[in-house]
C-alpha cells in the first residue's frame, strides 16, 4: 500500500493534469510538492488573445499556461464534424473543435469548480472563426455546444447569463442569419466597425474586431500621429459605451520596439484584446506593465 505522502503527491499531480497543465509523468511525483509550495497562482491576463491558437504545439494548453483569457480556433465543417485548421489542405480528422478545445475546457472548469482559472470569475473567450459554409457550420456548432451548456455563457430572450467560457463566432458572415433568429443561444457574434452605433447590442455582439491596417497607417515606427490616436480612442470609446470590447488583428507581431509601441497605444486607448502568435512575448509585455498595478487579473 502506498504511503500517505506518496498518495498526496500523486493526487496533486493528477489534479494538475486535470487543470490542463503539462507535467512529465516520470517527474510528477517529485515536482508536485515543489510546485505547491513555491509556484504562485497564475494571474490571468485579461487583454491577452491567442491568434490562431491551434498552431501552437499544445493548442489551448500553451495559451492557458501563459495566462491568456482569449483563444482563437478556425473551423471547417467536414462530413458533419467541425475540424480545426487554417487552410482546407491542413484538415486532420483527429483535430476537432470538441477534442482540442471544448473537452479540455470542460475538464478545467470541472477541476476548478466552475472556472477556467482557479479563482478567476471572468469568462474566458473562445473565438471560433468559421472558414466556410457559415450558416451550416454554425448550426452544427450550436448543436455541439449544447453538450457543454453548463460551462457556457448563454443568451435567452434578451438576457445574458455569464459562464466560464464565452464562444464568439467570427469568420464567414453567413453565420449571422441563423444566430439572429435564435431566442436562445450559447454563442455570440464578432462584429465589425460598421456595427458600432447600430441597433445590435452587446447581448448579440459583445466584441468588435477589425484589421488594424484598414484603419491606421502607423505600424509603430516614430510617433503615433495625433489624428490616428484620436481615431483609435474614438472607436474604442464608442464600443465601450455600447458595452462592447475591441480587438484589432494584423497589428505588428515581430518582437521589437514597433510591436511594443503599438501594444502600448492600444492599452492606453483602452483596447480590450492584444492579438498575437507570440504567447511568451505578450505575457512578458503585459506582466511587466501590470506588475504592482492590480491589472491583468
Amino acid at each position: 500500500m502506498a504511503s500517505p505522502t506518496r498518495r498526496r503527491v500523486v493526487t496533486t499531480a493528477l489534479a494538475t493534469l486535470a487543470a490542463g497543465a503539462t507535467v512529465p509523468l516520470q517527474s510528477a511525483a517529485a515536482a508536485a510538492p515543489v510546485a505547491a509550495r513555491h509556484r504562485p497562482p497564475l494571474r490571468p491576463l485579461r487583454q491577452a488573445h491567442a491568434h490562431n491558437d491551434y498552431l501552437h504545439t499544445h493548442p489551448l494548453h500553451d495559451a492557458l499556461s501563459h495566462g491568456f483569457t482569449s483563444v482563437e480556433a478556425d473551423i471547417f465543417l467536414v462530413d458533419g464534424e467541425l475540424l480545426v485548421a487554417h487552410e482546407a489542405t491542413d484538415l486532420d480528422p483527429t483535430r476537432a473543435l470538441a477534442s482540442l478545445y471544448l473537452d479540455p475546457l470542460l475538464a478545467r472548469v470541472r477541476a476548478n469548480h466552475g472556472t477556467v482559472y482557479a479563482g478567476y470569475r471572468e469568462p474566458v473567450q473562445l473565438l471560433i472563426d468559421i472558414k466556410t459554409d457559415g450558416a451550416a457550420a454554425y448550426l452544427e456548432l450550436d448543436r455541439q455546444l449544447r453538450r457543454y451548456r453548463r460551462m457556457l455563457t448563454s443568451y435567452h430572450d434578451g438576457r445574458v447569463r455569464a459562464g466560464a467560457v464565452t464562444p464568439v463566432i467570427s469568420g464567414d458572415r453567413a453565420a449571422r442569419v441563423p444566430m439572429e433568429a435564435q431566442r436562445t443561444r450559447l454563442a455570440f457574434y464578432d462584429g465589425r466597425l460598421d456595427d458600432l452605433g447600430t441597433a445590435a447590442t452587446a447581448s448579440f455582439i459583445p466584441l468588435i474586431s477589425s484589421n488594424w491596417t484598414e484603419s491606421f497607417d502607423w505600424l509603430g515606427t516614430g510617433p503615433f500621429p495625433a489624428a490616428e490616436r484620436d481615431r483609435l480612442r474614438a472607436l474604442v470609446g464608442a464600443a465601450h459605451r455600447g458595452g462592447q470590447r475591441v480587438r484589432f488583428w494584423a497589428t505588428p507581431d515581430v518582437a521589437g520596439p514597433e510591436r511594443d509601441a503599438v501594444w502600448t497605444e492600444l492599452l492606453a486607448a483602452g483596447g480590450d484584446h492584444l492579438n498575437t502568435d507570440d504567447l511568451a512575448g505578450l505575457e512578458l509585455f503585459l506582466r511587466a506593465r501590470n506588475s504592482g498595478t492590480g491589472q491583468g487579473a
